[in-house]
């Protein structure tokens, strides 16, 4: 019974933005963010990994006291660190836990902007060596004006060459396939 969070609502994502830089502060003012982010991941491993788990959570028959008190219990035998403990059990009892999954990847966010840190994908049509990748990184770097960049690279030989890079919800498409589709295009009088 996997579930998955992809279709996440607007409003589900202000709430989680939200409880992310909440925690974020918290975290910070008490020197924990490295635990707190240990903790919150694997509380999150444990939701997909656990299908009893997710009932309680995703379920509408569990009260909101009730799931805060199991989650509670939980993540104290767990040894998480007390503010998570705090933390969960707040957005349990105010009846958010069913955003749990998306308040995690938003302080995971949340961490990384505030540490300079942007995720790019990279999409090539064949391998890159060790020595493009590198330059790739130093662009993304350059463009970007991160301190540090997380780079995943995947093949796509349907681009026959060139790259697609994306940062963030910024695309760049440097790909013979988007070139030859343009020029299709403009063949035909569309472009």
């Amino acid at each position: 019974m996997a579930i998955k969070v992809s279709n996440v609502s607007s409003i589900t994502k202000g709430l989680a933005g939200r409880y992310a830089t909440a925690l974020y502060q918290l975290a910070i003012n008490s020197k924990q963010v490295d635990t707190i982010l240990q903790d919150l991941n694997s509380f999150s491993a444990l939701i997909d990994e656990n299908e009893q788990l997710q009932k309680l959570i995703y379920s509408p028959v569990f009260g909101a006291e009730e799931k805060s008190s199991a989650i509670t219990k939980l993540l104290k035998k767990a040894k998480a660190k007390d503010l998570v403990v705090q933390f969960i059990g707040t957005i349990a009892k105010n009846g958010r836990l069913f955003a749990i999954k998306e308040i995690i990847f938003a302080f995971n966010k949340e961490v990384d902007t505030r540490r300079g840190k942007i995720s790019a994908e990279v999409v090539s049509a064949i391998p890159l060596d060790n020595k493009r990748q590198a330059q790739i990184h130093k662009l993304i770097i350059s463009i970007a004006g991160a301190k540090e960049v997380s780079l995943v690279t995947r093949i796509d030989a349907s681009l026959i060459g060139g790259l697609v890079i994306r940062i963030g919800s910024r695309m760049f498409d440097t790909s013979l396939k988007t070139k030859l589709n343009r020029l299709e295009a403009a063949m035909k009088g569309v472009a």
